[in-house]
């Protein structure tokens, strides 16, 4: 999600942005209202376990709710039904937003008193040194961060240090040692209580890549325990209001008070629950049932199927939200390493093949329809600054165009087709969507062998893995992306999964990488008018889908629910859900 801000801070792209590009909202009926009350439990209801519990390598906008619990950053956001309100960077660990210095290269955060980690000797202040730590975290050989491309080169210092961490052994030890024992010389943490950051080149957005999961601070016991691993895990050190007190994996997580955490150090959280539980393995008609009988509260990763958000949209159900995000779920990434069907999919005609065959339409009927979701043909959603309507590979009414899609096959010597493989997650609409691009694919000459994944291992043990993608273990995948912050986030769409240098990231899944289009971002990433801004990522827009390596469908809106006992719904804007650290229970 991309989130922008209105105090006043020297962030030309960002601060004009919002007028301009800020996305709307819309409720089905009025979010649930009421006074706050504390205690109670708050039960979250979902499909698949969690990602990752360990914050610098955590991915999906999911994992941010659980984070936004037991976790904190520099920066974060207010939790509101008002999208001027939640796009607002806002101190969290930092006492402000500072103003940039040395011509916007230079950022000091004073760190608040009173914010605790619930360390193993008791609660201890955050410092400065942590925040540096989990920078540092980022790039550790183990399990690194897909954000870590967002700072490696931007903050001075840092791509020599993980080029350093690349060499290290990764097993805890050697890399506890490595991370105290080197510093990143663009990070100054000379005073405890405070942290200075100075980058290579003005970047408008920093501000808000701070407020990710993975620049969360990491206390420096959490090292004696591999990144994210079960010890990790059982040993949790959390800064935020609640702690994982439990955890049954692919069942169940159980979050209680912090006991460390100051109320007074804290402005964006009331943690007016006593404890959440956290449910897995459930379908998404189950979780509907239990939301509306009041035997659950909200949603962990659950998409409403249609026929159940049509019955609550007609009657009126006013715990239903709806909200944009930014996002393009789903779109195909075209698997350009694989030498499957002798290295076909590196062949652009084939790819363009693709392009054309896939009726997108029906998708988005799958999704609910064009009320619930729209045909997306760019990388940026709408709501992103770049986003603009063009099409490259138009098809009548968005529904594909078999015969084009089978003249490029044969054009490109494939004139009986091809076989190829598709995984899909099995959770919520997406085994019918992988039924629909199927169905169409085949109208146009291709065979479809469909994989089912796991929700829970698609992305982190699946599409991931880059010896499944050298392997050929997939062909086309749909995948889905939301924007890490807001307005101006083009940055969170393009870097992460559209650009290579060398290093791999964890979810530009075949290292595409396009020298005309680096250049237009960079560019990008430096003007100050708005207008200009959005000018160069409309160009880079148009140059990665001129080559074909993915394959947008839908921008669908997100649609949440809750039951009636939750009070004081306000989304949460990286988490594109309501904020469980400030929702109450009233049973």
């Amino acid at each position: 999600m991309q989130l922008t801000r209105s105090t006043p801070v020297a962030l030309g792209i960002l601060t004009f942005a919002v007028a301009l590009a800020t996305t709307s909202c819309s409720t089905a009926g009025a979010p649930a209202e009421g006074g706050t009350t504390k205690g109670g439990t708050l039960n979250i209801l979902g499909t698949a376990d969690i990602d990752h519990l360990d914050p610098t390598s955590a991915a999906l906008v999911s994992s941010n709710n659980l984070l936004r619990a037991v976790s904190r950053q520099l920066i974060s956001y207010e939790a509101s039904t008002d999208e001027s309100t939640r796009i607002v960077a806002r101190g969290d660990l930092a006492t402000e937003v500072p103003e940039p210095g040395d011509g916007g290269l230079s950022y000091a955060f004073t760190i608040r008193d009173g914010a605790n980690f619930d360390a193993p000797d008791g609660p201890r202040q955050i410092t400065s040194q942590d925040i540096e730590r989990g920078v540092k975290k980022m790039c550790n050989p183990a399990l690194g961060s897909s954000s870590l491309s967002y700072f490696q080169n931007l903050v001075e210092g840092m791509a020599d240090f993980c080029a350093g961490f690349v060499h290290v052994d990764p097993t805890a030890p050697a890399m506890k040692d490595y991370i105290e024992g080197h510093d990143i010389t663009g990070i100054d943490t000379s005073d405890p209580k405070t942290v200075v950051f100075t980058l290579t080149e003005p970047a408008g957005d920093f501000i808000y890549m701070l407020s990710l999961t993975a620049a969360s601070p990491a206390a420096i016991e959490s090292l004696d325990y591999e990144p994210d691993s079960p010890e990790f895990r059982e040993n949790y050190i959390s800064s935020g209001p609640y702690t994982v007190s439990e955890h049954v994996p692919d069942k169940s997580m159980t979050l209680v008070r912090n006991k460390a955490w100051n109320a007074g150090s804290d402005p964006l959280r009331a943690a007016n629950v006593d404890e959440i539980q956290l449910t897995f393995g459930l379908q998404a008609d189950a979780v509907m049932q239990q939301l509306r009988s009041g035997d659950g509260d909200m949603t962990y990763d659950i998409t409403i199927p249609p026929a159940t958000l049509q019955q609550l949209t007609a009657a009126g159900d006013e715990n239903l939200f709806t909200l944009t995000s930014g996002q393009v779920n789903p779109f195909l990434w075209i698997n350009t390493k694989t030498s499957n069907n002798g290295g076909a999919l590196q062949n652009l005609k084939v790819r363009q093949a693709i392009q054309y065959a896939v009726d997108k339409a029906a998708v988005v009927q799958q999704l609910g329809g064009p009320d619930i979701a729209a045909v997306q043909s760019g990388i940026f959603g709408p709501g992103v600054l770049g986003f603009h309507e063009f099409d490259p590979y138009p098809t009548p009414d968005s529904k594909g165009d078999p015969e084009k899609a089978k003249a490029l096959l044969a054009e490109a010597g494939y004139p009986d087709g091809l076989s190829i493989k598709m995984p899909y997650r099995t959770q919520n609409a997406e085994p019918a969507i992988a039924q629909t691009i199927q169905a169409s694919l085949e109208k146009a000459g291709f065979t479809i062998e469909l994989v089912p994944v796991a929700p829970a291992d698609y992305y982190s043990k699946f599409m991931t893995n880059p010896e499944n993608t050298a392997g050929g273990l997939w062909d086309v995948a749909p995948v889905g992306w939301t924007p890490d912050w807001a307005g101006g986030s083009a940055r969170s769409v393009f870097q992460p999964q559209f650009t290579f240098d060398g290093t791999p990231q964890t979810y530009n899944y075949v290292d595409y990488n396009n020298d005309e289009a680096n250049a237009l971002a960079a560019k990008a990433i430096q003007a100050t008018d708005p207008k200009e801004v959005a000018d160069y990522w409309s160009q880079v827009d148009e140059l990665v889908m001129k080559d074909a390596v993915v394959v947008p469908l839908a921008a669908p809106k997100v649609v949440l629910y809750h039951s009636s006992a939750v009070k004081n719904f306000q989304p949460f804007a990286l988490g594109v859900q309501g904020d469980w650290t400030n929702v109450s229970i009233s049973r």
